[in-house]
C-alpha cells in the first residue's frame, strides 16, 4: 500500500512559479504527477523512478516542469516554472508499487486527493 499525500498548490499569475510536493509513505516502484482539468483526460506531466532516479516528461511538459526528489525519496517535487492559463487544473501525484509505466494514468495503482493550481492572466 503507497499513499501520497500532496500540497503546495494555489493561485499564481501568468509567468510565474510553482512547487507542488507529494509525501510518498510505502514502496513505490515510480511516482509520477499527472494533471486534470474539467472535461478533460488526466493527462501525464512527469514521473520519476526510484530506484534508478530515472525521469519521464509528458508531451510539451519538459522544460517548463521539473520533477525532483528529495535525499531519502520520501518527498517528490514538481517545480513548473512560466505557468500559463493552460496550465490550471487539479494536480494529483500517483504510484505503482508494481514495475510497470508511470505515464499511463490507467497504470496508476495509488492516487493522493490532488491539488488545485489557478493560473491568472
Amino acid at each position: 500500500q503507497v499513499e501520497l499525500v500532496e500540497s503546495g498548490g494555489g493561485s499564481v499569475q501568468a509567468g510565474g512559479s510553482l512547487r507542488l510536493s507529494c509525501s510518498v509513505s510505502g514502496y513505490a516502484y515510480c511516482v509520477a504527477w499527472f494533471r486534470q482539468a474539467p472535461g478533460n483526460e488526466r493527462e501525464h506531466v512527469a514521473s520519476f523512478h526510484m530506484r534508478d532516479e530515472k525521469t519521464y516528461y509528458g508531451d510539451f511538459m519538459k522544460g517548463r516542469f521539473t520533477i525532483s526528489a528529495d535525499s531519502a525519496k520520501r518527498t517528490i517535487y514538481l517545480q513548473g516554472a512560466d505557468l500559463q492559463p493552460g496550465d490550471s487544473a487539479t494536480y494529483y501525484c500517483g504510484a505503482t508499487a508494481a514495475v510497470s509505466s508511470c505515464r499511463i494514468w490507467y497504470g496508476i495503482q495509488f492516487w493522493g486527493k490532488g491539488v488545485p493550481v489557478t493560473i491568472s492572466s
